[in-house]
């Protein structure tokens, strides 16, 4: 009924909707750089920004103070969150799309040339901060309108698998980002990549940005905020009405994706870090187990996004919340003796088949959580608070808290998340047959 309501205020208008494979590309682009920003940058700082940002310390404190710079963007992005909902939800998703995109494109190039330590000291910190704060308010609009894009030209009954869409750029991002590091350390000496290897993922984005430019500059408008305009349903101050009417919904939303974040970076960021310090494994061993425990995570997505759309969407992440608490207590029991590698394999795929049910279904639960006229800001706010929370300082955490206190803390900081999640889902209604319309 919902659908056929909708399809006929559309039709009633004139408005279409983007043919199916416009949708996928539009808002799989934006996110997939959005990604593969981050893995790369993710990537560098555990292995090479020690030693050419910060090679005048102990190499633990290195790598701590290199991961921390990891942090500075995931600050930014609630900026940017507010800066660009306010936007997405006043002028439309398209537009506001477009500006985060070359924004967050041109930061990462720009890290990319970013002189080293022994050039320009600790300017070369302070400007490799404000790259990376700059990419933070970019990558704040980004996930949000791509998840909008999506889901507002779904049909009412597949919104969680055209949900699914952005989600994909997250394991495409990665594969890309991770397939080049590996192809260059496969090819160039240690020396050659801390001279100027590790410079070519950034600048390589450049090439993703010109096409998600060339893909959205020929979108429409999505067709709700399109109805909305006609409706004349487009408030004038979204940030102070999502405030006022949907803050219980920003703080649910805020801890439902906030463990999707610890997981992924505790999976993709600092195991690399242990696995190459610890375990006895090679940066180029452990990222060619990634690649291949990532397809994992693309294949859950898409499955717990169709689950989401037949069973219900706190049905399907509920499960995957309580698995991650078992996880949590059991995965530091792969991760024991040098370079085990069926334990190690084990604890990717187990922990990337948890990750995909976890994050699939949130391309549209969190839209489904407001009203269209808040949509951008309500979603962007809870997506990019989530980061700060559940990721910002994650590998940090995770590295001191293995150094100091054992892997088993690690579980413990996963498990927490896992808890806070729960809780949030709990507490929230079945959205899947919410009036998406309004």
């Amino acid at each position: 009924m919902q659908e056929t309501d909708a399809t006929s205020a559309l039709t009633k208008k004139g408005i279409t909707r983007d043919p199916v494979k416009t949708v996928i590309f539009a808002s799989m682009i934006g996110t997939a750089i959005e990604f593969y920003d981050f893995y790369a940058y993710g990537t560098a700082a555990a292995a090479y920004f020690p030693k050419v940002f910060f090679p005048e310390v102990t190499p633990v404190i290195a790598t701590l103070l290199s991961l921390l710079t990891f942090g500075v963007a995931f600050v930014a992005r609630p900026l940017g969150s507010l800066v660009f909902g306010h936007f997405g939800d006043k002028i439309g998703r398209k537009n506001t799309l477009i500006v985060s995109l070359l924004l967050m494109g041109c930061s990462t190039v720009l890290i990319g040339v970013l002189p080293g330590y022994a050039t320009l000291g600790i300017t070369s910190v302070i400007l490799l901060c404000a790259c990376r704060f700059i990419q933070g308010i970019g990558l704040g609009g980004e996930w949000s309108g791509a998840a909008l894009v999506a889901t507002e030209n779904a049909p009412a009954n597949k919104r969680a698998l055209y949900g699914a869409f952005p989600e994909l750029g997250a394991p495409l991002g990665f594969f890309l980002s991770n397939g080049l590091f590996f192809i260059l350390e496969s090819t160039l000496t240690p020396a050659q990549m801390i001279s100027f290897g590790w410079r070519i993922p950034f600048l390589a984005s450049a090439l993703l940005v010109i096409v998600g430019f060339w893909v959205r500059e020929r979108m429409q408008e999505t067709p709700l905020f399109r109805l909305a305009q006609e409706q004349n349903n487009v408030t004038k101050s979204p940030l102070t009405t999502v405030f006022k009417t949907s803050w219980r919904q920003l703080i649910q939303g805020t801890f439902i994706v906030s463990v999707t974040y610890t997981l992924f970076y505790t999976l993709a960021t600092w195991s690399l870090t242990y696995a190459t310090t610890t375990l006895g494994f090679t940066n180029r061993e452990y990222l060619l187990m990634l690649m291949a425990a990532v397809i994992v995570f693309a294949v859950m997505i898409v499955i717990a996004s169709q689950f989401a759309d037949k069973l219900g969407r706190r049905r399907v992440l509920i499960t995957a919340s309580a698995l991650l608490v078992v996880f949590s207590v059991a995965f530091p029991y792969l991760l024991q003796g040098k370079r085990n590698f069926v334990g190690a394999m084990a604890f990717l795929v187990i922990g990337f088949i948890l990750m995909g049910t976890a994050f699939g279904p949130v391309g549209a639960v969190l839209p489904e959580l407001f009203s269209t006229k808040v949509r951008y800001s309500g979603a962007g706010i809870s997506y990019n608070v989530a980061a700060i929370v559940g990721a910002a300082f994650a590998p940090t955490i995770a590295t001191w808290l293995s150094t100091n206190w054992g892997i088993q803390s690690v579980g413990a900081y996963l498990g927490i998340m896992a808890v806070a999640c729960l809780i949030s889902l709990v507490t929230i209604k079945e959205t899947k047959e919410v009036d998406f319309t309004k």
